[in-house]
């Protein structure tokens, strides 16, 4: 049961190059990528593992919410979330690199304490085997496992960033599933390798979630196991070239290989931009803002901008990096004059990180802060 509302609003064959831009790029990156146990592989007789098998963790999470109710798990009627994001523990090959890390997170930040969401940024590797973008798998689960009170955890990559400061994920709309994921649900049944993305999902704190990861991971550990897992992905999705296991096309061929157990808890979602590709994004800003305002999140204001195939913290890119660090500058910039608006402010130009006022305040410069309240906007715009 491949569940969605809309067909794609994009040309299949741009989803295709960006996808494999996406996942190259990643895999080029964790080539690079390298730690002190770069010698080490998981023995091939043993069956990889996140950790100690759990069975009962929808009663103990119950019966541990029961126990602290100073910990809901939802507060006036909304589940809690909390965004998870991060990047390698090593600074960037440059300073700019680091730089729009740190603009990156700060984005975040931002749409977090907007929408009351809780964050989380990672920067440590829980499971040397499991890196690059593997390496989201064993932080997923801890952090499960650790905050039985959050409802829903929602994977972010370090490369993408809110760019509609208003839209707010309907979660009401999915209830009875346990996975939001970007993708087309035609493109999974024809076993396209880039029908789901994973740089951005949200994945409900049960179970169901933790028999996923648990499924999910043995194609990961670096060496042979993922290298031999990536042939058996070439084989059997279509269009994927021949190379190591990466997590979405794991992701992938198991809810094909699986249907019968997966699918009726996963929501493929593309009625708006829980990832957005960036070139075809970013050069409309000024479009989108004479012709549309913040709260649509899909094509006419995306509410993620996905930068596939930039890797400003690396020394290489799909992309000249001069191109790649002024659209992230661009959508920066754009999401951030959402926030600024609520204080007076805007950026000079998208490209421009200096601001200017725009409104002509008294001394108490904040007074009427709460009539511009961004927060405001979010109550109105669920029924766009």
């Amino acid at each position: 049961n491949f569940s969605s509302n809309n067909s794609p609003s994009l040309d299949q064959n741009q989803k295709l190059v960006e996808e494999t831009n996406r996942v190259i790029a990643e895999i080029r990156y964790d080539d690079n990528d390298n730690d002190d146990d770069d010698n080490f592989e998981y023995s091939q007789n043993s069956t990889y593992s996140l950790g100690p098998k759990i069975d009962n963790w929808d009663s103990t999470r119950k019966t541990w919410l029961h126990g602290n109710p100073r910990f809901p798990s939802y507060i006036n009627g909304k589940p809690r979330v909390l965004l998870v994001t991060g990047s390698p523990p090593s600074p960037c090959d440059n300073s700019i690199g680091d730089h729009y890390l740190l603009k990156s997170i700060k984005n975040k930040i931002d749409y977090c304490r907007i929408h009351n969401i809780e964050i989380v940024y990672n920067m440590a590797h829980f499971d040397k085997q499991l890196s690059g973008y593997w390496s989201k798998l064993p932080l997923i689960r801890k952090l499960m496992i650790s905050h039985p009170e959050i409802e829903w955890i929602w994977w972010m990559d370090s490369d993408a960033m809110f760019t509609d400061m208003v839209f707010e994920i309907p979660l009401s709309k999915y209830n009875g599933k346990n996975l939001i994921i970007h993708g087309y649900p035609e493109l999974l049944n024809e076993k396209s390798w880039v029908a789901l993305n994973t740089g951005s999902f949200l994945l409900r704190n049960c179970q169901w979630s933790l028999d996923l990861l648990d499924s999910w991971a043995p194609m990961g550990p670096k060496g042979k196991i993922r290298d031999d897992a990536g042939k058996i992905l070439s084989e059997n999705l279509k269009g994927r070239p021949n190379f190591e296991a990466d997590d979405q096309s794991a992701l992938i061929y198991m809810l094909i290989l699986r249907n019968n157990k997966w699918m009726d808890k996963v929501f493929v979602e593309n009625s708006y931009y829980l990832h957005g590709y960036w070139a075809g994004l970013v050069d409309r800003y000024e479009e989108m803002i004479q012709k549309y305002h913040p709260g649509f999140g899909d094509e006419r204001w995306p509410f993620v901008t996905h930068f596939v195939g930039c890797k400003p913290c690396g020394s290489y890119g799909d992309y000249p990096v001069e191109k790649c660090l002024k659209s992230m500058e661009r959508a920066f910039n754009f999401a951030d004059n959402q926030v600024l608006k609520l204080y007076g402010f805007r950026h000079r130009g998208l490209s421009s990180p200096n601001v200017k006022r725009i409104r002509n305040e008294t001394f108490r410069s904040l007074e009427f802060v709460s009539d511009f309240d961004i927060r405001h906007s979010t109550l109105f715009r669920g029924s766009l």
